[in-house]
């Protein structure tokens, strides 16, 4: 089995004490997602893991449980994302110069192999078009084409919950949003396939085939195939996507929604970016659940005073 850490919440950012106790452990409790009723026990044990896929956006926090992980033999990769927005799109992201020397050191101690950047998602706003993104993406990769070999990118997929996020955000901080023709989309596709090319990196695009143009492939973001070549050895393994279009072999993922507080306008994991903060603030790391879903619910006025790691308060990259 893979475990996936976790595509609904930052774990390594956020929860990275809470994961080193469950794994000492051998085992996490969740919640099935559409029956809070249903509880889930996902064994954490070496014969019933095959390995790790632990997505983030700052493995800072989370590099000494990495050590772990890897001295007690598990294989792992890591989705990092790295898209060095302005603050209105990803409120409490770390600077990303930051992000890309913690990416460099840990693609220098376990090998380029075990990390794929993720450029994810692609937003286009009056602060992001797609010029933006033509020059951001090439600085960016410029920065991580000898630590990679991989980027993954998609376009924002507009639930309600993520239009009224960013409808919210655009008022707040005085943006527009849009969302462009598919021709558009192609077009900033394809230079984007360009550009990776030139800094030696493939280019995947996840879960939207409809925008696939040549020479981009279909990414597989828990990747079995990359996760035996890091064991160096074969297991069982299963594609099964966890929507419709997905590449993703099958797997486990051992987080929660609504406890991510990086503040992103465009996440699907978060429906209320209060809620998300409040069950941070609210967390255990000593407890079998990443949140209790018998938690009482604790209203702003009572959150105990727990800061975020800390954040720089400038976008200073671009």
């Amino acid at each position: 089995m893979i475990i996936s850490a976790s595509y609904k919440t930052d774990i390594p950012s956020f929860y990275g004490e809470w994961f080193r106790r469950r794994l000492g452990a051998g085992y996490c409790k969740m919640t099935n997602p559409y029956n809070r009723h249903q509880t889930i026990e996902v064994s954490l044990q070496k014969q019933d893991v095959d390995g790790f896929v632990f997505w983030t956006k700052n493995l800072g926090p989370f590099m000494d449980v990495l050590d772990e992980v890897h001295g007690l033999g598990f294989p792992f990769i890591v989705q990092y994302t790295i898209n060095g927005y302005p603050r209105a799109l990803e409120n409490r992201v770390i600077d990303v110069m930051r992000s890309i020397e913690t990416f460099r050191a840990a693609s220098k101690k376990y090998g380029a192999l075990r990390f794929v950047w993720r450029y994810d998602t692609i937003i286009f706003t009056s602060d992001t078009d797609a010029d933006f993104h033509r020059a951001n993406f090439t600085k960016l990769a410029s920065e991580l084409r000898d630590y990679t070999s991989e980027v993954v990118v998609s376009f924002v997929q507009l639930y309600r919950k993520t239009q009224d996020n960013m409808d919210r955000a655009g008022r707040e901080h005085g943006f527009d949003w849009f969302d462009p023709p598919i021709e558009i989309k192609h077009g900033l596709l394809s230079d984007l396939r360009q550009i990776a090319d030139g800094s030696g990196l493939v280019l995947s695009i996840c879960t939207q085939p409809e925008m696939l143009v040549p020479g981009v492939n279909e990414a597989s973001c828990i990747d079995a195939e990359r996760l035996m070549a890091v064991a160096g050895r074969p297991f069982s393994a299963t594609k099964k996507g966890m929507r419709p279009n997905c590449g993703c072999y099958s797997s486990r993922d051992i987080g929660d929604y609504d406890t991510c507080p990086h503040g992103c306008i465009y996440c699907y994991a978060v429906r209320n970016r209060d809620t998300a903060l409040r069950r941070y603030r609210q967390h255990d790391p000593s407890g079998e659940f990443l949140f209790n879903p018998e938690a009482p619910v604790i209203q702003k006025p009572s959150i105990p005073d727990k800061p975020l790691p800390k954040q720089p308060s400038l976008f200073t990259y671009l």
